[in-house]
């Protein structure tokens, strides 16, 4: 049977891309009595219904897998954030990386809308933030050019998504990246404070450099459903790092005794900033626990 990679799904379609084309397809009810439902990525086999039409039958175990963008076996995220207009959110953005650690996702941190930033050092600061944490930094500017070779550099030979919350950039970097996709953008709501969302589904767009991009609608809150408190840490790549040094096992790096990570946070080797966005996010997940149990 021929099998392929869904590159687009839009109303309940899946288009498939085979060596021979594109093949709209439709999925079989058996995936809602398994609860399973195909994703953009998802490399499956299928059954032709005619010259370019056919139905989903087997969907193959995913490498990867997202649930906002919902998509699968991609291997990086390109994440970003702009810097204005919506302002700098480095909250959500913690958010949003330690779902991509959860998953395994390389992770790339984009800092958008660099021309309405006078003063450099704020793009420095926040580069000091997560480079040590092991994540790659570029601020761009669909304006003036700048930092749009990097990502284009990023993107080669690898499936990524881009992925941030709405009005940040993120069609129009693609746009920049790949002149003539003419994706939508939108303006930023002043009243707001954030964007509208102008994409309305994933789609796997190919790039000149044989590199691949999912373009995806723009989130804004993510939970932590599922995730136990002591594996947070583990999606926190500094603080995986010192933890190992911590006298107790299942250290949860707040008040216990001897804890490496809080010496770390006292010395600067880990931002304040971050420890503190883990503390919010453990509070959370705590709260979320207790909450389930009444």
């Amino acid at each position: 049977m021929p099998e392929g990679q869904i590159v687009r799904a839009v109303g309940g379609f899946f288009d498939v891309r085979t060596p021979e084309g594109d093949i709209r397809c439709r999925a079989r009810g058996i995936f809602k009595k398994k609860n399973l439902s195909p994703l953009v990525g998802d490399y499956v086999i299928f059954e032709r219904t005619g010259p370019e039409e056919g139905v989903v039958t087997e969907v193959r175990p995913r490498r990867t897998e997202l649930v906002r963008p919902p998509i699968a076996n991609v291997e990086q995220a390109v994440v970003l954030f702009s810097l204005r207009e919506p302002p700098f959110q480095p909250v959500l953005l913690d958010r949003i990386l330690v779902h991509c650690e959860r998953v395994g996702l390389r992770v790339c941190i984009c800092l958008t809308k660099l021309d309405l930033v006078p003063d450099r050092s704020e793009v420095e600061q926040i580069a000091k933030i997560y480079t040590p944490a092991g994540y790659r930094v570029a601020a761009t500017s669909i304006r003036t050019g700048e930092g749009v070779e990097q990502v284009k550099e990023w993107l080669k030979d690898t499936l990524s998504v881009f992925a941030g919350p709405s009005g940040v950039g993120k069609s129009s970097l693609l746009n920049e990246i790949l002149p003539g996709l003419r994706l939508r953008t939108g303006q930023v709501s002043a009243k707001l404070g954030r964007g509208r969302h102008t994409t309305r589904h994933v789609e796997i767009i190919d790039l000149p450099d044989g590199g691949r991009v999912a373009d995806s609608p723009g989130f804004s809150r993510l939970d932590f459903t599922g995730l136990e408190e002591t594996e947070l840490g583990d999606y926190f790549p500094e603080i995986r790092e010192h933890a190992v040094h911590c006298a107790f096992r299942g250290c949860l790096h707040r008040d216990e005794p001897n804890c490496a990570v809080r010496e770390a946070v006292d010395k600067r080797e880990i931002d304040p900033g971050r420890y503190r966005n883990y503390l919010q996010f453990l509070q959370e997940i705590i709260e979320n626990r207790r909450f389930k149990k009444w």
